[in-house]
């Protein structure tokens, strides 16, 4: 069993869902580009992003609870580094200390959910990096290069800004795909010519956090940085905030939406085109190094080590 919920509004733009889930078995999770914040069988913890698939046991009976954050939001909320976290399950306890693990405690007594317990740090919780959010959701929606993603950054129009679709593959597209349509006949210029310096706007230097707004002379002074200095910025920014880079980041969201994709594909070369793979044999390699398993086995109706095929597309 595995049921999904949107989350309350107070945590729009920081969740993405709150969800349950309950296995009679193993379960195999497959990196989603997401941290989620996981509650039950006698565990309170926080699931790192993903690289590569991992198992999830339970206690026959025993039901999950989580809320799973917007790619990008975790760290903020957590006041750690997203790739600290990267490829691990952290208790709260280890995470926060003793407030942590009261935290813990009270989550597992029932006195307050993950939701709950996610907004009540709202109040310390930075705005998002405007440049990342944007990087994120145009790698979820299927540009072929992180290149091509970073260039389109620089033509965003002002007056009609992205619709924030939270790094999800599915909704990213349509959102990115309705935007281009509207601004491809009037692009705006790019930042001293070269797409690359957009990023350099986005961040203020002399602040704790990302800002949405920069001053002339520091916006300048930004566009003055070598192509190669704003870009390692970003990526250094992306890193801290998602939990990799930018690439792998692509490679995630690109087989996310393969697994979205599945249900729809008559055969394995056909979903490898619709999902943005260069050929079939771009999908085998992608799925073995993400899941473990070939697409053939992976993608099959009925798995062997999946609970339900909806239960693929989540951690848990």
């Amino acid at each position: 069993m595995y049921e999904e919920a949107a989350p309350p509004e107070r945590l729009a733009g920081v969740a993405r869902c709150v969800w349950r889930s309950a296995s009679a078995g193993p379960k195999r999770i497959v990196p989603d580009g997401c941290l989620d914040l996981v509650v039950g069988d006698g565990e309170a913890f926080i699931a790192g992003p993903d690289t590569a698939a991992w198992s999830s046991v339970t206690r026959a009976g025993a039901e999950l609870h989580g809320l799973r954050f917007v790619p990008g939001r975790a760290g903020a909320v957590l006041g750690v580094a997203a790739d600290e976290l990267r490829d691990s399950r952290v208790p709260l306890g280890e995470l926060w200390g003793r407030e942590g693990e009261l935290l813990a405690e009270r989550l597992l007594a029932g006195e307050m959910t993950p939701a709950e317990a996610v907004a009540s740090r709202l109040p310390e919780v930075p705005p998002p990096d405007p440049a990342v959010a944007e990087l994120v959701n145009r790698l979820a929606a299927g540009v072929p290069r992180v290149a091509d993603a970073v260039a389109l950054l620089g033509q965003r129009d002002a007056a009609a800004p992205l619709t924030q679709p939270h790094g999800d593959p599915g909704l990213a597209a349509a959102a990115l795909a309705q935007h281009d349509r509207g601004r491809a006949a009037a692009p705006l210029a790019r930042p001293s010519g070269d797409p690359r310096l957009a990023a350099a706007t986005f961040t203020h230097p002399d602040r704790g956090h990302p800002s949405a707004t920069t001053s002339p002379d520091l916006a300048a002074e930004r566009a003055e940085d070598p192509p190669s200095t704003s870009e390692r910025r970003l990526r250094r920014r992306f890193v801290q905030a998602v939990g990799y880079g930018p690439a792998t980041y692509l490679r995630v969201s690109r087989f996310q939406r393969a697994v979205a994709l599945a249900p729809h594909a008559p055969n394995l070369a056909s979903l490898a085109a619709s999902a943005g793979y260069a050929d079939q044999a771009h999908l085998s390699r992608d799925c073995r190094a993400l899941t473990g398993l070939t697409p053939r086995a992976y993608f099959r109706p009925a798995s062997t080590v999946d609970t339900t095929a909806r239960d693929r597309l989540h951690s848990a």
